[in-house]
């Protein structure tokens, strides 16, 4: 599982309370993977574009280097981004508000690609509170974001953390349980050495987390792929493997438009 979670994720685990969401796991060798991101904070923001490999080939993806990359908004923005190099496109004067509704266009081997993404109203991470339970004889942790949900039902978030910046892992929250409410769910930290990039939480590690605002396509996409790896990767498909992107023409990967709140804490 470990494997699979590192090759897929760029960036960024619980779907209870959602439906069942069927996934398509057909060998999509070769297909375009498109990965962007937009955020509040300031640029420049960047959308990668590589091709997915074989599940059973070396976990190199090449790269697209001659696609055109066009960002615009409602407002009439508009840019076309610039190849940086390893298949990374970036902005030059891009500018992102919260409440804005952002599309992608991506024109590459001959096919164009487009998505949208609205970036939701932010919500802030209050604060990170540990927690401890004994598991076989053993000391584990969890650490809750502690953070007010907004009265209206419908915000989506996303969980971006690490233990000493090694080994990224996420988990994708919605507000249909504790809605309006303080955040009562915890951050499931790595407890045995095949989690967390061969790392059990310990005295004294730090943990960054990340809290994303983001809209409902891109969290349908993360929990989706979060139920790819609970299933133990799709068994001789591809990676990264195929959830339900919201880029449209049979592309994979995500474009997400979202906010951004960040705090550290020390396992004590």
């Amino acid at each position: 599982m470990k494997n699979i979670f590192l090759i897929i994720i760029s960036l960024f685990l619980f779907t209870a309370c959602e439906k069942e969401i069927d996934l398509d796991l057909d060998d999509k060798s070769g297909n375009i993977v498109i990965e962007g991101n937009l955020t509040d904070q300031a640029g420049p923001y960047y959308v990668k574009i590589t091709k997915s490999v074989a599940f059973t080939t070396n976990n190199t993806y090449p790269i697209v280097s001659n696609a055109v990359v066009v960002l615009s908004d409602d407002t009439g923005q508009t840019e076309t981004l610039n190849h940086v190099g390893e298949g990374f496109y970036e902005t030059t004067n891009f500018t992102t508000a919260p409440g804005r509704t952002y599309t992608l266009k991506v024109s590459a081997e001959g096919k164009d690609y487009t998505a949208k993404s609205t970036m939701p109203q932010p919500v802030l991470l209050d604060n990170l509170q540990q927690d401890s339970f004994m598991v076989a004889g053993e000391l584990s942790y969890t650490l809750l974001p502690v953070f007010t949900d907004p009265a209206e039902l419908g915000n989506r978030y996303l969980f971006s953390f690490s233990v000493n910046n090694s080994g990224k892992m996420f988990e994708a929250f919605s507000d249909n349980v504790n809605n309006g409410a303080v955040n009562q769910r915890p951050l499931l930290l790595p407890n045995d050495d095949e989690d967390g990039n061969g790392q059990k939480t310990k005295v004294g590690d730090t943990i960054y987390v990340e809290m994303q605002c983001i809209d409902t396509n891109v969290y349908t996409y993360f929990t989706s792929l979060l139920q790819i790896i609970d299933g133990g990767g799709p068994g001789g498909g591809i990676t990264p493997s195929n959830p339900p992107s919201n880029i449209s023409n049979g592309a994979l990967g995500y474009f997400s438009a979202h906010t951004v709140s960040k705090k550290s804490y020390v396992i004590q």
